[in-house]
């Protein structure tokens, strides 16, 4: 399957290129409906490659293993700047930002197969030591504090038989869903340098660094921010229930 990036950039080039050579060409070219319509359309392309690659591009969430905070049908917006700006396709950066942090609700490259994209909650950071002890967390000794909430906000069909907890990061707060019926595999890690250690919200449902290990910085695509559209007939959500939702 073609990348959409890829297919974008390839047509921003031809028509581009197209462009060029009818301004540069001492042959009249008018009046050819292929060039008239690369000429055309070659700007409007080009806009939406730059703010795609540089600024802000939109993701669909494909399944629940961000539940509560994200669930299958949201079309949410990520930042591609925060972390520095990257080149297109390669994702290389080449100006440096800010560096993730506990809490961000990263995309990135899943590390198993860069083609598919990923979007986890970040845990711990490049030499942090993580201890899963009884589905509690430990960042470097220190347990990340989590109480048990009700929420009427959240569908019951999300819920299933886990419990809300809201979990805390310093001045940072968020949702996350836990079952804790369920036998979990205790673990203790260390992050590697220029890595992060990422977790879905639902806990109990999420294929994360539990199971693969840590995201290399290189692989992070941008933070997520903000819900700008809904679309799932399967749920019990309105269409408009969630647009509009800052990604906390």
């Amino acid at each position: 399957m073609l990348d959409f990036t890829f297919i974008l950039v390839v047509l921003t080039l031809f028509t581009g290129l197209i462009s060029l050579i009818s301004k540069l060409s001492t042959i009249n070219l008018k009046n050819n409906s292929i060039i008239d319509f690369s000429i055309s359309i070659f700007p409007i392309l080009l806009i939406v490659l730059l703010i795609r690659s540089f600024i802000i591009e939109p993701y669909r969430i494909p399944s629940g293993s961000m539940i509560p905070t994200l669930v299958a049908g949201d079309f949410i917006l990520v930042d591609k700047n925060i972390y520095g700006i990257k080149m297109p396709l390669s994702n290389l950066t080449i100006i440096d930002n800010e560096r993730p942090d506990y809490g961000d609700v990263i995309v990135f490259q899943y590390p198993l197969d860069k083609n598919i994209n990923y979007i986890k909650r970040v845990v711990a950071l490049p030499g942090d030591r993580i201890d899963y002890i009884d589905k509690n967390i430990l960042i470097n000794g220190q347990k990340i504090l989590q109480k048990k909430i009700f929420s009427k906000n959240i569908p019951q069909q999300d819920i299933g038989l886990s419990e809300i907890f809201e979990e805390r990061f310093d001045t940072k707060k968020y949702k996350i869903l836990v079952n804790k019926q369920d036998h979990s595999q205790n673990f203790s890690y260390v992050v590697p340098d220029n890595s992060y250690f990422v977790l879905g919200d639902n806990r109990d449902n999420s294929n994360d660094s539990r199971y693969w290990g840590s995201v290399p910085e290189k692989n992070i695509i941008g933070k997520a921010f903000f819900i700008w559209m809904f679309w799932n007939y399967d749920s019990e959500y309105k269409l408009i229930d969630r647009v509009g939702m800052s990604i906390e």
